[in-house]
């Protein structure tokens, strides 16, 4: 370990004034869901939407002259991008980043926005983190990496610091888990501040490199999650060594639970929080005997989420709480029997989204019709209701 609770202090006062200081409030709707007491730190509302902002400007104040002069550069392709691109145009200092191939274009577009130069090159991060290596020896720029970075780390660490200035009983902090650096960081700062805290590390399944050091075995990192955040074949050899020690464990989550809680973020908190973001909420929801009782301390890490993969999350979590149903029924294709049935949802209070015929179904009759009718409704109960109405008028429906 060679991080200190001095380094992050330090941090502190360097980017005092650059940087919000983002609020930590007590979600009570949150804690009924939960279990547990539920703070949660709006990392969110920075600038650039994104913790990252914090350990890129720690870096750059750092630099010398002559460094930034030379400019710097990284591979990235979301959110440390965007924070050094922001906090290099501000200070005068000129950022390269090398974005992999098939990087999507409004992540590339923000980022030159904010005045960096974008390298595209390589099929994935590991190959675009080789190109700007050999960049940052070819022109002799100072390479920034996105966590395996003492500076950085430290940076990250002034989350802490702001969190138990707010809420100073705080007991657990559920910490996303990429490359490690914020983890890293904020353990630093949370046990040396309050030594019988618990620093729990929160993983995607699918991306499980810190669980799979911890238990030296050779773990698969592969798949698409909507964490892509923290979605890291590889922790950090730097944030390992300073996080390990201080971790009590690390929870895999499943996609479902990243879902839903981008999509209780949303709607309970009327804020915006991309999968990786969601991470700490997703593992009260996904082992809620972890943290029942306890005063949590949760970091909505970023927002900077697809629009239509937000949509998409909103809307599949309606589906899952089956208040928006796909309901199949079978019966004669002849005028009116569609007039009767949407009558029959209409009395009961659901709307129609949207209706299919299909007339070709081999297991439906030659004189007959298949219908799929999409019914938005108030609860499963609700949509229970409207089968048995259904039903009752001689259309059994099953959900589909």
């Amino acid at each position: 370990m060679t991080l200190t609770l001095d380094d992050i202090k330090a941090a502190a006062g360097r980017v005092a004034g650059h940087i919000e200081r983002t609020p930590c409030r007590f979600s009570r709707t949150l804690s009924e869901i939960t279990g547990a007491e539920v703070w949660v730190k709006f990392e969110n509302l920075q600038f650039t939407a994104s913790y990252k902002e914090r350990g890129a400007l720690n870096k750059l104040l750092q630099l010398t002259d002559a460094e930034k002069k030379r400019g710097v550069i990284a591979a990235s392709a979301g959110n440390h991008a965007q924070g050094l691109a922001y906090h290099g145009q501000r200070l005068g200092i000129p950022v390269t980043i090398v974005m992999p191939r098939g990087t999507p274009f409004v992540k590339v577009q923000q980022t030159r926005d904010f005045g960096a130069a974008v390298v595209i090159e390589g099929d994935n991060y590991d190959a675009a983190h080789q190109h700007a290596i050999s960049l940052r020896d070819s022109h002799g720029c100072v390479f920034v990496h996105p966590f395996d970075d003492e500076d950085i780390m430290a940076g990250q660490g002034v989350i802490a610091l702001e969190m138990l200035e707010d809420a100073p009983d705080l007991e657990v902090l559920p910490v996303p888990i990429g490359g490690g650096g914020l983890i890293a960081g904020v353990a630093t700062a949370a046990k040396a501040l309050k030594p019988d805290i618990r620093v729990v590390g929160v993983e995607p399944a699918m991306y499980p490199s810190f669980t799979a050091r911890m238990r030296g075995v050779n773990a698969p990192c592969a798949g698409q999650t909507i964490a892509e955040g923290i979605a890291v074949r590889e922790v950090g050899k730097l944030t390992y060594q300073n996080a390990r020690p201080l971790i009590e464990d690390v929870l895999l989550l499943e996609e479902p639970f990243f879902e839903r809680a981008v999509a209780l973020y949303c709607n309970v908190e009327k804020t915006v929080a991309e999968g990786a973001g969601a991470a700490s909420l997703g593992a009260l929801l996904a082992f809620p005997e972890r943290f029942r009782g306890k005063k949590c301390g949760l970091i909505i890490t970023g927002g900077n989420i697809d629009p239509r993969l937000l949509a998409s999350v909103l809307t599949r979590e309606l589906v899952r709480a089956q208040r928006l149903v796909s309901l199949r029924i079978v019966g004669d294709d002849r005028p009116g029997l569609l007039a009767t049935v949407s009558a029959v949802i209409g009395r009961h209070g659901a709307n129609i989204i949207e209706v299919a015929h299909n007339r070709l179904a081999l297991d439906v009759p030659a004189k007959g019709a298949e219908f799929d009718i999409l019914v938005e409704t108030r609860d499963a109960q609700h949509t229970q209701e409207i089968m048995d109405a259904l039903r009752a008028e001689g259309y059994p429906p099953r959900a589909v």
